[in-house]
């Protein structure tokens, strides 16, 4: 019950602040209150306006945002968001253009479970639904799982990857985002071993920890720090009695989140105290440049405990991938095995999560693969967010890992067979 009662607390606390910023700008807002100006007044509306808000998004689903899209035709294009592949855990989803024929590139965009839902990529797939068919990888929150789905871990995941893998089949464009790097080589070799046929044709790995060794960082340095019964004890909570998932252990979103607040407190600190000052002189919008990114920001969601625990102690402490010992259901994955799947690593120079090193291990374990199909690129002056949803992204590497996806198209390459036989 302890665990139970801190993840109520938490929720409590959240519920309480968002309650607290509500009645502020309720109360500040009395047409009475007018009769006195008190710059007062205006300080507590704004300071309650901003509190509700911050304090709600921290239990809402983003919501895609993507409804249109202009196509070459000059017209705008409705966009569905279709489920293809529905899990208990997490579903394979794809945004079709109606009235659009199929772009020539299939794109499976593998998106993090690390604390953010999928919509974190918003702007990932927008840039990618220009002449691509973009599906994603749709993980839910923990919290609202029902523990009668039993367990859900790095091997659960990678099987999970490995079935939509499967269904979208051998012309897929694989790009996995940060934390499923490694878990998303694991599920290509997977393939490659068990039904090589529905391998994809290109895995594009951006900024993801395959060797976290191989380039020490806050995080890694944690991690090693860290012994797993600590973090089993001051991490892990049983979700309270609000939620369908009540009794299954978890990392709960909230306490990520103010993990993830603490490195830089100081800067989002004074982010909320300009907003307020913003919303005092009329200038703050619903949508305006602090909105839109804290919208996100502060949207958590939970993982469950074993997924935690499981990629910290064998993808960060035992290093299992980067070592080329990580078992899936019995199954021991070589990476070796990947032998015509072309791999590209991304990585951004000025990284502080995902290092420079860590990702580009990739290409070292794929020693089934011959270096033709083999590519790497580092972005100078970019961080971990740039590489794939900032401008570094847009201008300079999502051309890179197109190119990179026309010229490993299995496509293409039976184009190539077809015309060599035709000549012979």
């Amino acid at each position: 019950m302890r665990y139970m009662m801190t993840y109520d607390l938490m929720e409590t606390m959240r519920n309480t602040n968002q309650w607290l910023g509500a009645t502020a700008s309720a109360m500040a807002s009395y047409p009475l209150f007018s009769m006195t100006p008190n710059p007062a007044f205006n300080w507590m509306a704004a300071w309650g306006e901003v509190t509700e808000r911050t304090f709600q998004r921290m239990i809402v689903k983003p919501d895609w945002g993507i409804r249109t899209f202009t196509c070459e035709d000059g017209k705008d294009h409705l966009v569905d968001v279709t489920t293809v592949l529905e899990r208990p855990f997490g579903d394979l989803i794809h945004f079709r253009v109606n009235g659009r024929e199929a772009q020539p590139r299939k794109v499976l965009l593998v998106a993090p479970m690390s604390g953010h839902y999928a919509t974190l990529l918003r702007s990932t797939v927008k840039s990618l639904l220009v002449n691509c068919e973009v599906y994603i990888t749709d993980w839910h929150n923990a919290r609202d799982i029902p523990v009668s789905e039993g367990k859900f871990d790095v091997e659960d995941y990678t099987l999970y990857l490995v079935d939509f893998m499967k269904e979208l089949g051998p012309d897929t464009h694989v790009v996995a985002v940060c934390q499923p790097a490694p878990l998303t080589l694991a599920a290509t070799a997977y393939l490659a071993e068990v039904e090589p046929k529905a391998q994809p044709s290109t895995l594009t790995l951006i900024g993801g920890p395959v060797d976290p060794d191989a380039t020490p960082t806050e995080v890694t340095d944690f991690g090693r720090r860290v012994t797993m019964g600590q973090l089993e004890e001051t991490m892990i909570q049983r979700v309270g009695f609000k939620y369908k998932g009540v009794g299954r252990m978890v990392y709960p979103g909230l306490l990520q989140l103010a993990s993830f607040m603490s490195m830089n407190a100081e800067r989002h600190s004074k982010a909320f105290s300009d907003q307020i000052q913003r919303v005092i002189r009329d200038e703050a919008s619903d949508h305006d440049a602090h909105n839109r990114f804290y919208d996100e920001y502060l949207a958590v969601m939970d993982m469950t405990a074993e997924f935690y625990l499981s990629t910290v102690e064998r993808v960060f402490k035992n290093r299992e991938i980067a070592r080329n010992e990580f078992v899936v259901a019995g199954h021991k994955v070589d990476i070796g095995k990947i032998t015509d799947v072309a791999v590209k690593s991304v990585e951004g120079a000025n990284d502080d999560i995902s290092a420079p090193g860590q990702c580009i291990a990739a290409l070292d374990l794929c020693t089934g693969l011959p270096d033709s199909k083999k590519a790497s690129h580092v972005e100078p002056g970019a961080g971990h967010y740039g590489i794939f949803a900032g401008r570094s992204w847009r201008d300079n590497i999502r051309p890179l890992v197109i190119d990179f996806m026309n010229e490993n198209s299995r496509k293409k390459q039976r184009r190539r067979a077809a015309n060599s036989n035709k000549v012979a």
